[in-house]
């Protein structure tokens, strides 16, 4: 919209739509190094976090999806926290779950984690379970791709059965996200629309390098019988008492509550203005 923006007054200024496009272009440069400055906050804000939360160090932290360099103008979210505390020397091992069924975690942020040179262990998301009654997680690490008024956190699909491991476990579970994440227009999280993803990620397994007779080109071997449906829901919503804190540029909010979230972003705004 700030792009969008921009070009119109680009336009309406002189009427010349290389201008406007150098215009839409400038403000969306500007929106990136904002973001990147906005990552690199609420890095700080969150290895804040974990030291207050885990005065002994050597974090193990487990995450989910990627909120890394990939999705984001600066190091991310989530992953810029752990990257924060890697450079620190307090991140004992990055525990990543593979994050199925597009497997952002196996060939994304564990990506991103060697090229950083982090600890960090791939598991299956059917695992993690086993390693919190292990006593190896210390603390959960997630992103955000809405937050509603009320505190209530959609975020990639297996994100929720992570917030009630962490719960029963006595383990914190911490949303990282910018403060634009925050949808006051959205009341709780029964009003979030969960996308539904195509069955064929789930009854196929993506290999596009090997071709396999019967298949069509691109496309996945098939893991489940022909005609087997499958429920793919692409986000699932967490609840706000499940949720620790959530990490944004602009500070911490915990409890997770509606009247915080909204103050954080008063704040946010008049912090913009100014």
């Amino acid at each position: 919209r700030r792009a969008h923006a921009a070009y119109r007054a680009g336009l309406a200024d002189g009427g010349d739509a290389r201008q406007a496009a150098g215009a839409a272009l400038a403000a969306a440069r500007r929106l990136h190094r904002e973001d990147a400055e906005a990552s690199a906050r609420m890095a700080g804000h969150g290895l804040a976090l974990l030291d207050e939360l885990l005065p002994a160090g050597g974090h193990r932290v487990l995450t989910h999806c990627n909120t890394g360099s990939l999705v984001s103008g600066g190091e991310g979210t989530a992953f810029a926290v752990a990257l924060a505390a890697h450079r620190a020397g307090r991140l004992r091992r990055l525990w990543v779950d593979e994050t199925r069924p597009l497997l952002q975690g196996a060939r994304l942020t564990a990506y991103e984690a060697a090229r950083s040179g982090m600890a960090y262990t791939l598991l299956t998301d059917s695992a993690a379970g086993s390693l919190f009654a292990a006593g190896e997680v210390d603390a959960v690490l997630v992103g955000a791709d809405r937050i509603a008024a009320d505190g209530s956190v959609a975020n990639k699909v297996g994100s929720y059965p992570l917030a009630v491991l962490a719960r029963y476990h006595h383990v914190p579970f911490i949303v990282v996200a910018p403060v634009t994440t925050v949808d006051p227009a959205t009341p709780d999280g029964a009003s979030i629309e969960v996308e539904q993803r195509p069955g064929h990620e789930v009854t196929e397994v993506t290999a596009p390098q090997v071709p396999v007779a019967g298949t069509e080109a691109g496309g996945g071997i098939p893991v489940a019988p022909l005609g087997t449906q499958a429920y793919n829901p692409a986000f699932d919503v967490t609840p706000p008492e499940l949720v620790t804190a959530i990490v944004t540029e602009e500070g911490v909010v915990s409890p997770v509550t509606a009247d915080a979230l909204a103050a954080l972003c008063a704040r946010s705004r008049q912090v913009t203005i100014s």
